[in-house]
This record gives C-alpha cells, sequence and structure tokens, in this order.
C-alpha cells in the first residue's frame, strides 16, 4: 500500500485536492486499496480552506508517507517553521514530494528546489521567480519532475500531475482508465504550454471561432485566407478584417501557433519522426517546421524533444535521493 499525505494549512485551496480524486479513481480501476490518503496538517483536527469550509486532518510525522503532495493557497503566504520542516525531512525520506501551483512556494520557502527545475501557476511565476532566483523555473511547464520533487502549474494542471504519479505507478492503462472516469483527456504531457494556441486568440464571434476550428481540424492542408474566410461564411476581405481586429493578429500568424502547438504535442509524445509531424502539422518540411520553433520559442524541434524525452525518463523511473519508503 503507498500511503499518501496531503499537507494543507489554514485558507487552503481545495482545487489542490483534486489529486484525492484521481488516486481514488485508480483504486476503484485496480480493485484493491493501492493508495491510502491522509489529510495531514501540522497540529492535526479540522482546516479552514479558502473555500469556507474545514477539512479533518492527522498531525504531521505520524506515519510513513510515499508521496507527500503540498496543497497550494490562493494567495501567497509565509509558511509555518514546522510545515517547512516536514517538507524538508518528507524530501529526504519520501518518494515523491509534488506541489501543484502555488505549493511551489513552499517548497522554495524551504529551500529545497535550489538549483532544481520547477514551474508553478503562470499569474505566479514572476514572483516565484523574484522571491527564489535559485530555482530554475520553467513557467510555462504543465508539470515538471526533478529527481522526486514534482511542480505543477495551477487549478486543473494538478490532475495531470496526479495522472503522471499513476501512471508511473500502475502503467499507462490504469492511467487512461482513471482519465475516463474524471471525464478528462488523457493527461497533457508536461512539457506541454499552460495555454492554448486558441484561448490566446479569443475571438469574439462565432464565425471567426469557426473559422479558427477549421484550421485546428485541418492542419494538413493550405489553410490561405479564401479557404478559413469560406468556413466562417465571409468575403476574404471581410474575414482578413474581422479576423484582425478579433485576433490581433492575421489569419498567417495564427495558424502557424496553431501548426506550432500541434507539433510541440507530437514531438513531446515522442511517436513520429520529425518530417512526419511536419506534414502532419503542415509545415510540409522539417526544415520549415524548424524555423517555426526558433522563432517562437527560441530553440529547435530537437531540442524539445530530448528535454521531452528526459521528463519522461525521470517520471518513469521515479529516480530519487532517498528510499522508497520512510518515516516523514
Amino acid at each position: 500500500m503507498h500511503h499518501v499525505g496531503f499537507a494543507v494549512f489554514p485558507n487552503f485551496q481545495v482545487m489542490s485536492l483534486a489529486v484525492v480524486s484521481a488516486f481514488e479513481m485508480a483504486n476503484i480501476a485496480i480493485g484493491e486499496a493501492f493508495y491510502r490518503m491522509h489529510l495531514l496538517s501540522e497540529q492535526g483536527g479540522p482546516v479552514l480552506s479558502s473555500a469556507g469550509f474545514a477539512v479533518a486532518t492527522e498531525a504531521f510525522g505520524k506515519r510513513a508517507l510515499d508521496t507527500l503532495v503540498v496543497s497550494a493557497a490562493t494567495h501567497i503566504q509565509p509558511s509555518s517553521p514546522r510545515l517547512l520542516d516536514f517538507v524538508r525531512q518528507s524530501v529526504g525520506k519520501s518518494r515523491r514530494v509534488a506541489a501543484p501551483c502555488t505549493g511551489a512556494f513552499t517548497l522554495a520557502e524551504a529551500g529545497v528546489l535550489d538549483g532544481r527545475q520547477a514551474t508553478t501557476h503562470w499569474f505566479f511565476a514572476r514572483d516565484l521567480k523574484r522571491r527564489y532566483p535559485k530555482v530554475r523555473l520553467e513557467e510555462d511547464r504543465i508539470f515538471i519532475v526533478d529527481g522526486n520533487l514534482w511542480t505543477s502549474a495551477g487549478m486543473s494542471a494538478v490532475i495531470d500531475l496526479a495522472l503522471a504519479m499513476i501512471e508511473q505507478d500502475l502503467g499507462p492503462e490504469v492511467a487512461r482508465s482513471v482519465a475516463k472516469s474524471l471525464v478528462v483527456y488523457h493527461r497533457r504531457a508536461g512539457g506541454q504550454s499552460q495555454f492554448s494556441a486558441l484561448a490566446k486568440l479569443r475571438p469574439k464571434s462565432d464565425r471567426i471561432q469557426k473559422a479558427l476550428d477549421y484550421a485546428k481540424q485541418n492542419l494538413q492542408g493550405r489553410l490561405a485566407v479564401d479557404e478559413l474566410a469560406e468556413a466562417a461564411n465571409l468575403s476574404p476581405r471581410q474575414f482578413s478584417r474581422a479576423f484582425r481586429a478579433e485576433t490581433g493578429q492575421s489569419p498567417a500568424k495564427a495558424v502557424e501557433s496553431l501548426r506550432l502547438e500541434a507539433a510541440r504535442l507530437l514531438i513531446e509524445r515522442g511517436r513520429l519522426s520529425m518530417d512526419r509531424i511536419a506534414v502532419e502539422t503542415g509545415f510540409a518540411d522539417r526544415e520549415r517546421m524548424r524555423k517555426a520553433f526558433l522563432r517562437a520559442f527560441g530553440q529547435p524541434p530537437q531540442m524539445l524533444r530530448r528535454a521531452s524525452r528526459a521528463v519522461s525518463q525521470q517520471a518513469s523511473t521515479g529516480q530519487a535521493e532517498g528510499p522508497s519508503h520512510g518515516a516523514a
């Protein structure tokens, strides 16, 4: 049995506890109590959340933990000395210590993220970088694994984090079953951007949204302005004017963003060659794709694939600095 602790504190943000449901669904999927969950706090007893209700907890240090998840908060606040000590001890003794969203601030405050890669909610990323410059912050990542430390972006990214842990422990089929039970897509790759290209564009009219949806579903095609205008039921001139007014971009620039997003995801999955990905996403050849990646990300697609493989290898092997189980 894997004992998973969730460290909470006054005014913790309840979305962090979404991981509990993921582990619960994993138990149901395999038909046994593989995970045993524990809500933990400094003193034990009821702890009030930012939503206004309390949860019952047990005090730190009463049991050995395989995994510790440090909760997040809606506002950054100093952590108690005892919570910081508990985090430091757990990093040395537990197989995994995770911090979704602003929980990364607690890890950083404890000093355990110095020199480590980490991520957090995009809204707080600059603040984390300013306060803790020794942290190697990757502010546009869904989640990151560095040794036995796991951090994720905010809110729903905690589900991606939990699914990656379940996949490490029980395999991809169980993780897919849990994702289906939670009615979410199978987990996003850790290196995937916290933002989607469509969300960034935020079109105001259904016609422009329809054209973008058409483009995303037909990336292999040429996707010239007249084709997109037809999908929007507008003339090319009307479409170009309306598109720029609503999105602040030209249609060509928006299509390139959609192609880049799709290519980046395929690269992270690692199943297709670069040549095939270039064709699948409409870049036609790998050189055009390489130039687009350099413009957008400052690095070629091969670098992203190597980084994604390194993260996947760490997640699959569960590299840890301490023993698998221990008193926390």
